[in-house]
């Protein structure tokens, strides 16, 4: 234990909680790593032993009230010796005093509850191959053609803290596609679909209801063309459940989204797809 040291994460280092988090199924995106680095660099945290990554963690700072831990992961041959409370505890030190959110896999849920989180709801991750509609969404504009300010201004709205940075780099990604609906002159849904180690996911996708969201789906799909898709669906919207089913999706794992105090009020009826385990 006495050669185990933990440090703060270089950027080109983050690719390797990235292929850990692939390793063990999470299925990242190939741009997520830049886009991580854009919020909080500070926050991502490297266990190393013998100078050899050892373990790593992630409590990103969105603002003075919020941080959303993730990449929680040690090397599986070291598990069980104390090194995942070492970078943990970290972690934790690193967000105090903010809330602290995060999805983590479920049968660790007992062990977060002993860290003082709360079960919130779970998310569950709908996957499957998904044919790209034929008839393109008239309706349907690029993201990119939408004010900055007011798609900010809608996140703000399904996650408890502003993201900005973040927000922008999610969508001018290299291979990342966003698509827009406008209506009478109000942002009613918007999403964006991204490249992964395998397939395709689908996050954020905001709607005011399911018709909306369905609509900047098929839109996002229409230009991604067809293949396997995933979409992180909060449990608690039963309409983002209903459109998961109704493309023939089936759930290939669930995260329980859990926080460590009160966070502001979520219209969590407009969140269709999650934008990132790791990252909220």
């Amino acid at each position: 234990m006495s050669d185990f040291t933990i440090r703060t994460m270089q950027p080109d280092e983050i690719s390797i909680a990235i292929d850990w988090a692939a390793a063990e199924g999470w299925n990242p995106g190939l741009a997520d790593a830049a886009c991580f680095a854009s919020v909080d660099p500070q926050g991502f945290l490297i266990g190393e032993l013998d100078g050899a990554p050892a373990a790593t963690a992630s409590c990103v700072n969105y603002d003075a009230r919020f941080s959303f831990l993730g990449f929680y992961i040690v090397r599986p041959d070291l598990r069980g010796k104390g090194f995942g409370l070492r970078i943990w505890n970290a972690a934790i030190a690193h967000a105090r005093p903010r809330v602290i959110g995060l999805d983590g896999v479920v049968a660790q849920q007992d062990n977060y509850r002993k860290s003082g989180f709360a079960l919130a709801y779970a998310n569950i991750r709908y996957g499957g191959m998904v044919a790209a509609p034929i008839a393109p969404q008239a309706d349907v504009i690029a993201l990119d053609e939408v004010p900055f300010a007011d798609v900010a201004a809608d996140d703000a709205t399904v996650f408890p803290a502003p993201r900005p940075a973040f927000l922008r780099k999610w969508i001018g990604a290299p291979g990342h596609v966003g698509c827009a609906l406008v209506r009478h002159g109000r942002l009613a849904g918007w999403g964006v679909i991204r490249p992964c180690r395998r397939g395709r996911k689908i996050g954020p996708l905001v709607a005011d209801d399911r018709t909306t969201a369905e609509a900047v789906l098929s839109a996002l799909l229409g230009k991604a063309g067809d293949g396997e898709i995933f979409l992180d669906v909060p449990s608690v919207n039963r309409e983002a459940i209903a459109l998961a089913e109704s493309l023939g999706l089936a759930p290939v794992f669930e995260t329980a989204r859990m926080y460590t105090g009160e966070i502001a009020p979520l219209r969590l009826n407009r969140v269709f797809g999650v934008t990132s385990f790791e990252l909220g």
